[in-house]
């Protein structure tokens, strides 16, 4: 199995780098709100789509599902955009009667070439992905990706949108507040809960999931209509899990006690 590039820093125009900034002008968000739908920070998101800095392969794959693109595409592109250091040049002899120390030389950065067949075939599936995106359009696309599914532990911060944890959530718990609603959201195949808050209007909004001492919260702003969860916790169950939603200055909350379940929970808020 190829091991991963090193994270060194690529070009802006190299292909990874413009794919990424495609991908992003396809999915219509902002820096602030792909780093509000992913782990990933605003200024590492410049840094990746500017070329300063090479992302790693789960934020290549979280931009991708965001934009309602296949992944193998980028990923391909990803894996080899770098491989092992190339063989140091044999040092030229010093010079007779040098003084001083000898001179430092510049680090090379390791660019091996691909391949012909290599970069045909690479070209050959993105072409592939935008077509089969063209002819579905956004939800075929989405339906024809298989989402690579996390697990417990390996959720933990991911936002349930990006993964494939909501298509088997429920809603444990709910409360309504003046122009919005909170829900407690469990996926049980993944092992994981999150907040849920849908506004009735445009407003900012803090979402957050809380176990104990053990808190996950996003940010978003009024212009992001899209974003409307807390990152997920991984939890075995939904019984002493927490979600919270603070729009406009006032906070509700919602969860289960150690004592309740989702049988206990509202039959309407079970969707």
């Amino acid at each position: 199995m190829r091991q991963p590039p090193p994270p060194g820093p690529t070009s802006p125009d190299e292909p990874l780098a413009v794919r990424l900034r495609a991908l992003k002008d396809r999915t219509g968000l902002s820096l602030a709100a792909l780093a509000a739908r992913t782990p990933y920070s605003k200024s590492a998101w410049h840094r990746y789509l500017a070329g300063v800095q090479r992302p790693p392969r789960s934020a290549v794959e979280a931009l991708a599902r965001l934009a309602d693109a296949d992944p193998g595409p980028v990923v391909a592109l990803w894996e080899t955009g770098g491989g092992p250091p190339s063989p140091p040049s044999p040092a030229a002899p010093a010079a007779a009667g040098r003084l001083g120390p000898p001179r430092p030389r510049l680090p090379r950065l390791p660019r091996p070439p691909l391949p012909a067949l290599a970069l045909l075939a690479v070209a050959v599936a993105t072409a592939t992905a935008f077509a089969v995106s063209g002819r579905q359009g956004p939800q075929g696309a989405q339906n024809a990706m298989a989402s690579p599914r996390c697990h417990a532990a390996s959720c933990r911060g991911a936002l349930p949108d990006t993964s494939a944890c909501a298509r088997d959530a429920r809603t444990e718990s709910a409360v309504s507040d003046t122009g919005y609603d909170v829900r407690l959201r469990y996926s049980p195949a993944c092992g994981t809960a999150w907040s849920e808050v849908r506004v009735r209007s445009p407003r900012p909004r803090e979402v957050s999931v809380r176990v104990g001492q053990d808190v996950l919260s996003a940010t978003y702003s009024g212009v992001d209509s899209a974003g409307y969860t807390s990152p997920m916790l991984a939890v075995p169950s939904a019984r002493g899990v927490e979600a919270c939603a603070e729009v406009d200055g006032r906070r509700a909350c919602t969860g289960l006690g150690a004592d309740e379940s989702a049988e206990g929970a509202d039959p309407a808020a079970q969707r």
